[in-house]
């Protein structure tokens, strides 16, 4: 079985008894179904990123914390061993290299777009700031009602508490880093 889907149903389950959340509190909290939820904790799901990212706002916690394995003082993450997050038609996956940690308040992401993908992002918590580089290829970034071109090599910080979307508008891939800082 995929150990990430193992790791969100072990995290997620911590996290909501830890709150003393029920499964109904915790759907009403982040909008996502209770069964659906009931099927992510049995490990019997692998939920997209937007329902990962709906579960982490509504708990006020990183999806880093939702996947994140056990922590040591070095990390080499081997690209190989990284299983990504996708969207639900697979076009945009999304590879958490570095979970949020209380000390960087921030997690690291490698995102690959295929051609013609278009991904509309949840707004994150008040005062979260996204850095994007671009390291192949050329990203359309949609900021509130703002459209932003953003080349290879270029790099772009935004206020990522406002709707946001994602557009690969090229027929070539486009590869990017996304930085997820957390205020203090």
């Amino acid at each position: 079985m995929d150990t990430m889907v193992l790791r969100v149903a072990r995290n997620l389950k911590r996290i909501r008894k830890s709150r003393g959340h029920s499964l109904d509190k915790l759907s009403e909290l982040t909008g996502v179904s209770k069964t659906m939820l009931a099927q992510i904790e049995r490990a019997d799901s692998n939920p997209t990123i937007t329902v990962l990212w709906k579960i982490a706002s509504g708990l006020r916690v990183s999806v880093t914390d939702l996947i994140e394995e056990d922590r040591t003082t070095v990390t080499l993450v081997r690209a190989a061993d990284v299983i990504p997050i996708t969207s639900g038609d697979g076009r945009y996956l999304s590879y958490p290299l570095f979970p949020y940690t209380d000390e960087s308040r921030s997690e690291i992401y490698r995102v690959l777009m295929q051609p013609g993908c278009q991904y509309e992002a949840e707004p994150h918590h008040e005062g979260v700031e996204e850095y994007v580089t671009v390291t192949r290829g050329t990203l359309r970034l949609r900021i509130g009602a703002e459209w932003y071109t953003v080349s290879e090599g270029d790099a772009l910080r935004f206020s990522a508490d406002q709707t946001h979307a994602y557009y690969n508008e090229s027929d070539t891939e486009t590869e990017l880093q996304s930085v997820i800082r957390y205020p203090f």
